[in-house]
């Protein structure tokens, strides 16, 4: 006889359950042959039989229940989310509609269900798992953010429909606009934003980046950390010396080229990614400066050196400013300490006077020429006094303090130094021989264009115990600075004023929202920032990078708009 089947049970697993209950109805005929045979009269009562045994083959909520117990639970339904008015998506609720899916933690089985929800579709995204807090007082302008993202995750409850499946006319629009720096100026709000071909193809211009070298079987960016990802590519030129020396030049070209654009106000900035560290060349007027600056991070003593041998001068402005941070605190600690010593009557002379330490380091073998075994105690030597002197220096190695800024004319030797410098590529693993990468908004000589990858998602989600549309919209690659700000310049018009934007930052590259100290006169900003009209960004655009950094070393990992209005969380 068959064994009946069982609601929920999976086909692989019919024969250890028909088994066991085969076993259980053997083991009950013979129990019943047992009570029907006589038994002796003083005999005592047999004892109850066991309980029957779960079969360790199914799991707790497939496993067979008998006649008269409870039925199988069914799935929990996400809790429901709370809508604003304006129609976005709260903080709360993004965060609860995506569900952290990382490689620390293993993948869920989805939930049987014949609806499509937000769950499934967004389960290959990482975010992070409490909710964060944004600004209490909204601003219609969010700080620069000089770090490169690597994705971007909007949300909305309006389709992002507009950016799919574009046009082959609208794809060329939009790289003829990006070519000509076409200016795209949106109405606030758009009533059918599917059918403006002018939003589509400003999408399609914001996407656009330029890139060397160009290799496409090998992912050229972030640089820092990803052996990983190189192994076991193809990369001729690792044990070709000459075919080195051909990647170097053709790079060196490249390199000079994107330099002079920048002198010339024809490119805002472009970055430089090394295996071990990234530079963010800036032109004259971006970020408060009145000069072309560089920053380098992270950097190590050995660069340093090298750097300060080639008569470049730069300057450390994060170890400078923790300096001036603890001599403050010094000071106002010892002026504290005076006052408390004037207050118990003791004698002002001792108030400004250096710190005991120095008395004692002066003093500190003293008394071993009292006892007269000075000779006998080997004292610390120059080199040791300097090693340690220098012992801060190197254990900022890596780190985001050994930020260096390279400014003025200082630029142009740091470019002949990077070209002539044979530790900036890789001599062995899977990066050897491969130049670094240069990334640009603008076109240069040997500069390939390259898209972002943009793709929306629409889901259901749980709302007020309803089903409702949420909308998503992720853009991946290397996104510059000025592409998050027309992005969100676009769906602020195509949304309706409302959406939610998630940032995957490269935190190597989150440091350059430091503030490096190099604010110029308003009037010399101004002459500047006219200079910069033609440099290939929106007016709007270069309004937000002209504006002096006030992110730290932070950057910006969550953005939300509402009633048009910016609030973001850093």
């Amino acid at each position: 006889m068959a064994a009946p089947t069982v609601p929920g049970y999976s086909p692989g697993f019919k024969k250890p359950p028909a088994m066991l209950r085969l076993k259980r109805k053997r083991l009950r005929r013979s129990e019943a042959a047992a009570e029907a045979a006589p038994r002796p009269r003083d005999a005592p009562p047999r004892a109850p039989s066991a309980p029957t045994r779960r079969n360790p083959f199914s799991s707790l909520d497939n496993a067979p229940r008998a006649a008269g117990t409870a039925q199988p639970r069914e799935p929990a339904r996400p809790p429901p989310i709370p809508t604003s008015p304006g129609g976005a998506l709260p903080a709360a609720a993004l965060w609860q509609l995506l569900e952290p899916d990382c490689e620390e933690k293993p993948a869920r089985r989805a939930e049987p269900s014949e609806r499509t929800d937000i769950f499934s579709l967004t389960r290959d995204l990482c975010v992070p798992a409490a909710v964060p807090e944004v600004p209490s007082s909204p601003r219609h302008e969010f700080p620069a953010d000089w770090s490169i993202k690597t994705r971007l995750l909007f949300m909305s409850s309006q389709p992002f429909t507009w950016a799919e499946h574009l046009k082959a006319q609208e794809e060329a629009q939009g790289f003829a606009q990006h070519c000509r720096a076409t200016e795209t100026n949106l109405p606030q709000s758009l009533q059918e934003p599917k059918l403006s071909t002018e939003l589509r193809c400003a999408f399609q211009q914001s996407l656009v980046y330029w890139l060397h070298p160009s290799l496409p079987w090998l992912q050229l960016f972030p640089r820092i950390g990803a052996d990983r990802k190189m192994a076991g590519k193809a990369s001729p030129w690792s044990q070709d010396e000459a075919l080195q020396q051909v990647l170097m030049s053709d790079w060196s070209v490249s390199f000079t080229s994107l330099y002079n654009l920048l002198k010339a106000k024809l490119c805002p900035y472009f970055y430089v990614c090394t295996y071990q560290f990234t530079i963010l060349f800036r032109a004259a007027g971006l970020a408060g400066s009145d000069v072309i600056t560089a920053a380098i991070s992270p950097t190590t003593r050995g660069l340093r050196e090298a750097m300060r041998n080639e008569g470049i001068e730069f300057s450390l402005p994060l170890v400078e400013e923790s300096k001036t941070r603890k001599q403050k605190n010094s000071e106002v600690s010892l002026e504290m300490e005076v006052t408390s010593s004037l207050e118990v009557g003791s004698s002002t002379e001792d108030g400004g006077e250096a710190a005991p330490s120095d008395d004692d380091d002066d003093e500190s073998f003293s008394w071993l020429e009292e006892m007269g075994v000075q000779d006998k105690v080997k004292k610390p030597d120059a080199i040791s006094i300097k090693l340690r002197k220098e012992k801060h220096e190197v254990q900022m190695d890596h780190r985001p303090e050994s930020l260096a800024l390279v400014k003025g004319t200082n630029t142009f030797t740091l470019l002949n130094f990077l070209i002539n410098c044979k530790s900036l590529v890789a001599a062995s693993g899977p990066q050897a021989g491969l130049p670094p990468t240069l990334l640009s908004p603008v076109a240069f000589r040997g500069g390939t264009m390259q898209t972002l990858k943009a793709r929306s998602i629409t889901g259901k989600a749980m709302v007020q115990a309803a089903y409702t549309n949420v909308c998503s919209l992720e853009v991946s690659g290397p996104v510059l600075p000025h592409c998050l700000h027309t992005l969100t310049a676009l769906l602020s018009a195509a949304q309706c004023g409302a959406f939610t934007a998630i940032c995957y930052t490269h935190q190597p590259t989150a440091v350059f929202n430091s503030s490096l100290d190099t604010a110029s006169p308003a009037q010399e900003q101004e002459t500047v920032h006219k200079d910069l009209l033609k440099c290939g960004l929106h007016p709007r655009t270069l309004d937000q990078l002209c504006q002096h950094p006030t992110l730290g070393k932070s950057s910006i990992h969550f953005l939300e708009m509402k009633d048009y209005a910016y609030s973001w969380k850093a």
